[in-house]
């Protein structure tokens, strides 16, 4: 079993260090975040769906070893970059974290050492932006003197059935060689390693699949739009399209999109597609549909509150959920963040529950909320709310109270399909 490093230890980056570590390889576990290395060092587990005890058996057996020198990466046969690629305010590219990392290795990268990038980029990123800065940095050339490719993560926190060993890995590498080289590594741990012919098409396959989500999730969102002004339920006619066994795959609605795929990939492409002198209006049209939805659903909070004869002016409005998908403590581009925000600039007073996020942490765009605590659960504090939005329906939230105590509910996930009829108003959005 060969011993690896894996930089940047989040969702993509722990799962994997974990994995290789279990299966008997020495994981240098990296990141620049030295309170998560002290954690990891601790046996204490960050992200809710990862076992602390599973990081503490790992740390103790020594296969994994976290720490923050990049230098150590000399002592390993392959480096896996698992770093953030996330858009600038101009939904650029922001490969400065790529970047980083490849100048932090690049000098004590060996010869013969595999470097896979694993965080989303656009199509030729490997290429354009990782190889040159690891060739000058380290006096080497990729595909001969090291090895290089490229293999998106394919991780989908908080669904027990997402393991990395039975996820089908895709590969594409620099050369044959670097092929062979990555499609090995993988293959320790990996169920099925898919290699294709290129880094480039590795790329381009990691932002169809999400693109493909993004896309048919922004169908079915304006449907929700235009069902909704006709009386009709969009949830039921997905439930009744689904029927059909051939032909058709249920999407479903929502409040917009969040985590560290979907509201991001799309426009990878489309800026890539602008550097050819193409444009991407389907994709684009996508992107500007989920981005609206939040306005969509304050626009029928404040139809209701109306309804009561209250503006959000003053109004005290709960939000429940504020992670980006169910039963998981991610909030990255949850758009719980915009729906809070837009409560606020209107007058309103938004408070949230969550209890996978307790405290609201520091997010790029939305800085003036880190601190900001869920509240506590209980009916005499329900019953001071005027409205409530329901945005992350997490399993086991206790709606029957909700419905039992605020007089409004906007419902943006069919959260209350089975809860009794109680005090609130429900509207879907």
């Amino acid at each position: 079993m060969s011993s690896i490093a894996v930089i940047g230890q989040g969702y993509v980056g722990l799962p994997l260090s974990l994995i290789f570590a279990e299966a008997g390889a020495t994981v240098l576990a990296l990141d620049v975040d030295e309170a998560k290395v002290d954690a990891l060092q601790s046996g204490q587990s960050y992200i809710r769906h990862i076992p602390a005890d599973r990081i503490r058996r790992a740390v103790e057996s020594g296969n994994l070893r976290p720490g923050t020198d990049f230098t150590t990466v000399s002592h390993v046969s392959a480096v896996v970059i698992c770093v953030p690629t996330p858009l600038d305010k101009h939904r650029q590219p922001d490969m400065s974290y790529v970047e980083n990392t490849a100048r932090s290795i690049g000098p004590h990268i060996s010869a013969g050492c595999l470097v896979v990038l694993e965080s989303t980029a656009y199509p030729g990123a490997t290429e354009e932006c990782l190889l040159p800065i690891l060739e000058s940095t380290s006096g080497m050339q990729a595909g001969t003197d090291f090895h290089l490719a490229f293999s998106p993560e394919r991780e989908d926190p908080g669904n027990p059935l997402s393991e990395i060993g039975r996820i089908p890995k895709l590969v594409g590498g620099l050369t044959e060689a670097c092929l062979e080289k990555a499609v090995a590594l993988y293959g320790q741990v990996v169920q099925q390693v898919v290699p294709v012919s290129s880094c480039k098409v590795a790329e381009a396959a990691k932002l169809t699949e999400n693109i493909f989500r993004s896309v048919n999730i922004a169908l079915v969102n304006e449907l929700k739009v235009i069902f909704s002004r006709m009386g009709i339920d969009i949830w039921e006619v997905i439930e009744a399209a689904k029927t059909k066994p051939f032909g058709y795959m249920p999407f479903y609605p929502g409040p917009g999109l969040g985590g560290h795929c979907i509201p991001i990939d799309p426009f990878y492409l489309s800026w890539r597609a602008k550097e050819e002198g193409l444009t991407t209006r389907f994709i684009e049209l996508a992107g500007e549909i989920n981005q609206v939805m939040p306005d969509y659903v304050v626009a029928k909070l404040a139809d209701g509150l109306n309804d009561f004869g209250k503006p959000i002016k003053e109004s005290r409005i709960l939000i429940m959920g504020m992670a980006y998908k169910k039963n998981v403590d991610d909030m990255r581009e949850s758009p719980a963040l915009r729906i809070l925000e837009l409560i606020h600039e209107r007058g309103g007073h938004p408070y949230y529950y969550d209890p996978f996020i307790p405290v609201l942490p520091k997010t790029r765009a939305h800085m003036q909320w880190r601190g900001m605590k869920s509240i506590s659960w209980d009916s005499v504090s329900l019953g001071q709310f005027d409205a409530a939005v329901i945005v992350t329906a997490h399993e086991g939230m206790p709606y029957q109270k909700l419905v039992d105590s605020v007089p409004l509910i906007i419902d943006t996930r069919n959260a209350l399909v089975d809860v009794t009829p109680g005090k609130a108003r429900i509207i879907k959005a």
